[in-house]
């Protein structure tokens, strides 16, 4: 992006003394310190880098992984949900010459391009592979389309225990191999100064896609078919569930470092419904995943999950993804000091003063203490967000220190 240089640290430059000192008598456990000068960063020989030349060791993980698996960290890694596509003036670029959502994310060269523009620009500690979590639907004989103003449209919805025999399970090598050849690009391209982030969608969420036939504001065909028909559910889930555990080691096997869980919609269901047609294959895929990959760190997101957060850890994960409607004190308190969180500044808020972006970050790391925090929002980054407002994100961000 050739506009570029405008987001460098210096953009810290206008921020007050006053809410600098606000937030630092505010918050005694951390240092807030307002970046006045590009930052730099020094290779180490173990294949890591410093945030800063002064720092006294290499190390040779990624800071998110450091941050994940309990280690001492100078401050909580960063990225943001979404954050290739949508909000940059390079990627509205792309989508003016081509068009298609599926054939950005299934062409190599245009999923290692998206992934990295937010790298370029804002350096954070993790690169997403842009893509959907819809995109193994083709290869499980299930065709769909993403619709420019309309979103996802199955064209031949689930609806009987004979639409779910004509589901095959997934086999991303021959699937989807642009996946794996991307990745392997992206984790050359990152060369470890950052976690490169694969992800899936969790079975009930992608059943409810296909049951519903795209997007849906009440879930009546899904829960319809879970409380008349069980047992087609449960099949099709099933098949969802050995097809996500094999795409997650797939995308482990070629470069992912973290795989990110999506299951949106599980929270639609009540606590007691999510233990029936949610979490049991939520633990399948955990399960699975660390029998083969016993040190990938997973994180399960779902969207609006103050009354299962509980639940969400029982799945084994080693990161629960808070939205914003749960305050992070609570969320870590309910969650454990075993299980590490991500999260979860309100998107809107990039929306506001620098001044208030500023406030909520800190109060968000804050509250989630010092260790197994990744800073993020606590859902996609919006259309429409000022790209020099994300730039402050990451700028204060990196700023901080424990």
């Amino acid at each position: 992006m050739s506009s570029s240089h405008c987001y460098s640290s210096s953009t810290m430059a206008s921020l007050s003394a006053v809410s600098t000192a606000q937030a630092r008598s505010s918050s005694p456990s951390f240092a807030f310190l307002p970046n006045s000068k590009p930052r730099s960063r020094v290779a180490c020989a173990l294949g890591g880098v410093v945030a800063e030349p002064t720092a006294a060791t290499c190390v040779s993980k990624p800071l998110l992984l450091n941050a994940v698996r309990g280690k001492e960290v100078e401050r909580p890694p960063v990225w943001l949900m979404r954050q290739a596509g949508r909000y940059m003036k390079s990627y509205q670029d792309i989508c003016e010459r081509y068009p298609s959502f599926r054939e950005r994310s299934e062409n190599v060269d245009l999923v290692v391009e998206i992934s990295l523009q937010p790298w370029n620009v804002f350096k954070p500690d993790g690169v997403i592979l842009f893509s959907d979590i819809l995109t193994p639907l083709t290869g499980m004989n299930i065709p769909f389309d993403i619709v420019k103003g309309k979103g996802p449209v199955i064209f031949n919805p689930v609806q009987t225990i004979a639409d779910v025999d004509q589901v095959r399970e997934f086999t991303p090598e021959g699937s989807v191999p642009y996946v794996g050849e991307a990745l392997k690009i992206l984790r050359k391209e990152v060369d470890n100064e950052a976690a490169v982030l694969g992800f899936v969608g969790a079975p009930f969420t992608l059943a409810s896609y296909v049951i519903e036939g795209g997007s849906s504001k009440n879930f009546t065909k899904i829960k319809k078919l879970a409380f008349s028909q069980p047992k087609v559910l449960h099949a099709l889930l099933e098949k969802f569930t050995t097809s996500m555990a094999k795409y997650i080691k797939y995308q482990a096997d070629n470069g992912a470092q973290v795989v990110q869980i999506f299951d949106s919609w599980a929270t639609e269901l009540s606590p007691e419904d999510f233990e029936v047609f949610s979490l049991p294959y939520l633990k399948q895929i955990v399960d699975s995943v660390k029998q083969s990959h016993p040190n990938l760190p997973l994180i399960l997101y779902a969207s609006g999950s103050g009354g299962l957060l509980e639940r969400l850890a029982l799945t084994g994960v080693d990161v629960v993804s808070l939205d914003w409607t749960v305050d992070m004190a609570e969320g870590r308190r309910r969650l454990g000091a075993d299980v590490a969180v991500q999260g979860n500044v309100d998107p809107g808020v990039l929306f506001g003063s620098k001044e208030f972006i500023t406030k909520r970050i800190h109060d968000t790391v804050r509250k989630a203490g010092k260790g197994k925090h990744i800073l993020n929002l606590g859902h996609g980054i919006k259309v429409g967000t000022p790209e020099e407002n994300v730039a402050h994100f990451f700028d204060v961000a990196k700023d901080i220190r424990y």
